[in-house]
C-alpha cells in the first residue's frame, strides 16, 4: 500500500477477505450460520475444495466491487468514503431478494452455512453489517479518486 491507498481492485479484494475472516465472529453474534463464502463455494463444489473456491470467488467479488466503486467514486457528490458505504448497502438492499434462488436452488441449501435466507431476519441483519463492514474497509483502502 502506498500512501495514496491500494489500486480499487486490491482494496475491494482485500475488503471481502476481512468480511471472510470475520464471518465466524460475526455467525456467533447473530445466531445466524450464514455465510458468504459457503454459499459460493459450495454452489460451485459439494466437496472439501468449497472453502477455498469461496473465498476466491468472494475476493474476485470484491474486486469487481472496486472496480465498480471506483468509476462511481469519482462523479458521487458524497465523498469516496460515504460513496463506498453507500455502493456496499445499496448492493444488499437490491440483491438480497434473491436469496429466494438459494434458498430454493442452491445445491447445499439446508447444509452448514446455508440456512433459509430470505425470510431470515438474522441473516438479513447480519449481511447488512457485512456489507457495511465491506464498504467501511474499502473506502478506507482504497486510494482517493482524483478530482
Amino acid at each position: 500500500m502506498t500512501e495514496e491507498g491500494l489500486h480499487p481492485a486490491t482494496a475491494g479484494a482485500v475488503a471481502a477477505t476481512v468480511w471472510s475472516a470475520l464471518e465466524p465472529l460475526d455467525k456467533r453474534l447473530f445466531g445466524s450460520d450464514y455465510s458468504d463464502v459457503a454459499v459460493l463455494g459450495k454452489a460451485l463444489t459439494p466437496g472439501r475444495g468449497w472453502l477455498p473456491a469461496g473465498l476466491a470467488i468472494h475476493a474476485v467479488n470484491g474486486a469487481l466491487f472496486g472496480l465498480a466503486y471506483d468509476l462511481v467514486r469519482r462523479r458521487s457528490p458524497l465523498g469516496d468514503r460515504k460513496t463506498a458505504v453507500a455502493m456496499a448497502v445499496a448492493e444488499h438492499l437490491t440483491l438480497y431478494p434473491l436469496s429466494w434462488f438459494v434458498d430454493r436452488y442452491h445445491p447445499a441449501r439446508g447444509k452448514q452455512g446455508i440456512p433459509p435466507l430470505l425470510t431470515n431476519g438474522r441473516a438479513f441483519a447480519q449481511a447488512t453489517v457485512r456489507h457495511l463492514l465491506f464498504g467501511v474497509a474499502l473506502g478506507r483502502l482504497a486510494r482517493p479518486s482524483r478530482r
